[in-house]
């Protein structure tokens, strides 16, 4: 079962406010309601070989995974990765210019092993309904 989704807005602020505000994984439980904390493995800033710790509560399960840093490009694009975990998965933030603004674009991609039962259709909703709600958060915190 593979999901893949990806989900954008458009936030009035400037791509590199942006791109430092939620490229940060330490800003990432402030605007992703399913993540209760983060724990960096290496020294922050983020770079890549960059390795951070999640913990998450999703479906009703608690999903604890690491993240790597497997792409970086400033301002503009971040890719992170885990292979360990009940959903190893992709992340890939991107950002650009879109009028006096930004357009954020975040796509996940992985295979959720530990949803044994859900369907790969209903595991997938839930992760695009939960990428709009937290887009619509960082777009509140940012412009607010």
């Amino acid at each position: 079962m593979n999901v893949d989704v990806v989900v954008e807005t458009t936030i009035a602020r400037p791509p590199h406010e942006v791109a430092a505000y939620a490229g940060d994984p330490t800003h990432a439980p402030q605007w992703y309601a399913n993540i209760r904390s983060v724990e960096w493995r290496t020294p922050p800033p983020v770079a890549v070989g960059s390795r951070m710790d999640f913990v998450a509560h999703f479906l009703g399960r608690r999903l604890a995974y690491t993240y790597e840093v497997v792409e970086l490009v400033p301002g503009e694009r971040l890719v992170m990765r885990t292979a360990d975990g009940p959903f190893p998965m992709e992340t890939t933030y991107t950002w650009e210019p879109h009028g006096t603004g930004t357009r954020m674009t975040l796509a996940n991609r992985g295979r959720p092993t530990g949803f044994k039962g859900l369907s790969a259709p209903l595991v997938q909703a839930a992760v695009r309904r939960a990428t709009r709600k937290d887009l619509a958060r960082l777009t509140a915190l940012l412009e607010g």
